[in-house]
């Protein structure tokens, strides 16, 4: 009985192409993107977009196990009790029991969307601003660059923690 349901895994890892099918837009901030970035429009439309899309989808698939852990409190729970080594059986079946009980009463708190976006929320920002922020800095990246690509893993794992926290 693992607290986060792995259906939610699938669907939200799913939200940064969608996400990013708007976001990258040229109509949205697709052209700031490409500047900053340095992107050649026709080499990008060179590129193998199955292979691109494909990748994208499983490191997103990734992305929301992580943070499954994040948004879903009961996991820390879950966590301490399960795959203890060198315990007897006896102790197994104890820790079984309490953490059903435990999920029997505990089990639906802090499981809401609103929950779930804001630690998708404070994930992006104090862990995607920072990884981007820092190689855009040695990569010579313009502030256009981080702020359009933090502001996309802002939006992304705010909806992927608020799907995953509110789907029990």
């Amino acid at each position: 009985m693992y607290p986060v349901n792995f259906y939610s895994i699938i669907a939200s890892s799913f939200i940064p192409l969608f996400i990013g099918m708007i976001w990258y837009n040229p109509k949205v901030f697709g052209t700031i993107w490409m500047k900053a970035s340095g992107v050649d429009p026709e080499a990008a439309q060179k590129s193998s977009m199955i292979l691109i899309f494909g990748l994208t989808w499983i490191f997103s698939l990734f992305v929301a196990f992580i943070l499954g852990t994040m948004v879903v409190h009961q996991t820390g729970v879950f966590g301490v009790l399960v795959g203890q080594t060198g315990f007897p059986d006896d102790v197994h079946a104890e820790a079984s029991k309490w953490y059903a009980e435990f999920m029997e009463l505990y089990g639906n708190n802090y499981r809401s969307f609103q929950h779930g976006a804001l630690h998708g929320t404070l994930a992006g920002l104090f862990f995607a601003l920072p990884v981007i922020g820092i190689n855009a800095l040695f990569d010579g990246r313009p502030w256009q660059y981080i702020l359009v690509n933090t502001g996309y893993w802002v939006v992304c794992l705010l909806l992927m923690g608020g799907l995953i926290c509110s789907w029990v």
